[in-house]
């Protein structure tokens, strides 16, 4: 079992997921965006990671690191937990996986 490409994969369907429930619940074309994006970037990383390219763990650490980043300063600039909170613990989990050998 793969667990880094399992963190990887976890995390690209929460920024997934998330992208679409902040437009569901405010009309954000950009939490659609970016959360899709993302999303989509971590789990290609994610399969990568499943075919064999180790490659694609560099590939989900970089995009976990950089989400990291954005929700730090989102958190710092709008005081609001949501969604920051949930992002950064969950990137912050999934760069471990990644970066751990279990």
């Amino acid at each position: 079992m793969n667990i880094a490409a399992i963190a990887t994969i976890s995390y690209g369907l929460i920024a997934l997921i998330g992208g679409i429930v902040g437009f569901t619940k405010s009309q954000s074309k950009a939490s659609l965006i970016s959360g899709g994006i993302s999303g989509i970037l971590l789990l290609g990383a994610g399969g990568l990671q499943l075919t064999g390219f180790e490659w694609g763990k560099w590939m989900g650490l970089a995009i976990a690191i950089a989400l990291i980043i954005v929700f730090m300063v989102r958190l710092i600039k709008t005081q609001k937990p949501m969604p920051a909170v949930p992002m950064i613990l969950a990137g912050i989990l999934s760069a471990i996986a990644i970066v751990v050998p279990i």
